[in-house]
């Protein structure tokens, strides 16, 4: 039977039974957890004797772990894929949680950038881990609107407002003052020589007949394309990193690993790219992310993917909760910004 199962062999009920137990009381305590506490907690009619070598059979398998000598056992990254793979329910989040969220996002108002900020705030207040938003993807947004806004006589504003809400504004220096009329009509020149195409998307504009709006265009226009960009990242509950590991090495690790946007921004899409929805310890890619999970998911807007969330914590997070709040999160975000 050790054998069999060391191999690979499907667990039988009373093993994932028993394995269940382990993870959610080691989930829970943080603990090793012993045969004594399977026994009470799991509701199996046999004795400790008889989980204490079902659990040497999960260990020999790779499910479990023995810390040290005597001690009880911890899930291994196995034993948590097991759980996250054929316990966990997704998409189900407590009453008092998922009220809070339809709260924040009826009440949300605002540029695209501040509601990206709370958002990640709210989901890390939901789950006491480190949420990762990534706002949405430059080469898929749309401009919805553009116009110029005279500042000074010689300082005018490009604002572009995109599909997803948001909002990109760029100055635009000028040699000489500028009436209000003229830069009025080029604003309208600017919106249709824009509106409609991606952000970031270069195009030679057709001549105005005036070489003064054809230059003022031109600039805004070199603008925005510039300041496009990366997708950007924020960061909510950075500071649970401190709270959730002893080791300081492991601390110092995730945060250079959080600093690094590129990097953030590739480790998400890579698990989402891999079909993940959890990627469990070394799963991440990262050496410095042995001890941490993380929960992906894209959120839509107008049915398309634009951007998408992270939730990284400890490897003994509780993935019901996690899932369900990025899940959630991620669909009323999504839905918030569809609405425009």
């Amino acid at each position: 039977m050790s054998t069999e199962l060391a191999r690979g062999a499907a667990l039988t009920e009373r093993q994932a039974a028993i394995l269940r137990t382990v993870v959610r009381r080691y989930i829970e305590t943080s603990r090793p957890i012993g045969s004594g506490q399977v026994a009470e907690a799991a509701g199996l009619d046999v004795s400790s004797a008889t989980i204490r070598k079902e659990m040497l059979l999960l260990e020999a398998a790779g499910y479990l772990h023995q810390p040290h000598t005597s001690a009880g056992r911890i899930p291994t990254e196995r034993g948590y894929r097991f759980f996250v793979d054929r316990v966990v329910a997704p998409d189900e989040l407590g009453r008092a949680d998922a009220r809070l969220v339809r709260e924040f996002f009826d009440q949300a108002h605002g540029e695209l950038e501040r509601l990206l900020g709370h958002t990640s705030s709210l989901l890390a207040d939901l789950t006491h881990h480190t949420a990762v938003l990534i706002g949405p993807t430059p080469d898929l947004d749309e401009v919805r609107s553009a116009q110029l806004v005279s500042l000074t006589p010689t300082l005018v504003m490009a604002v572009v407002v995109t599909a997803s809400g948001r909002v990109d504004k760029h100055t635009v220096e000028l040699e000489t003052e500028l009436g209000e009329d003229l830069i009025q009509r080029a604003g309208s020149y600017l919106a249709r020589e824009l509106v409609g195409r991606v952000v970031g998307s270069t195009h030679q504009p057709c001549p105005s007949g005036d070489a003064v709006i054809d230059l003022l265009v031109a600039r805004a226009m070199s603008g925005v394309v510039a300041d496009s960009g990366e997708s950007p990242i924020y960061l909510g509950g950075t500071s649970q990193i401190a709270e959730t590991f002893d080791a300081i090495d492991t601390v110092r690790g995730v945060l250079a690993v959080l600093e690094k946007q590129l990097v953030v921004v590739s480790l998400v899409r890579d698990v989402l790219d891999r079909g993940l929805r959890v990627a469990i310890g070394t799963e991440t890619g990262f050496e410095t992310l042995n001890e941490c999970s993380l929960v992906v998911s894209e959120y839509l807007v107008d049915g398309q993917p634009a951007g998408s969330i992270g939730l990284l914590g400890p490897t003994r997070m509780d993935y019901s909760q996690a899932m369900a709040a990025v899940a959630v999160v991620s669909r009323e975000l999504g839905n918030r910004l569809s609405e425009g």
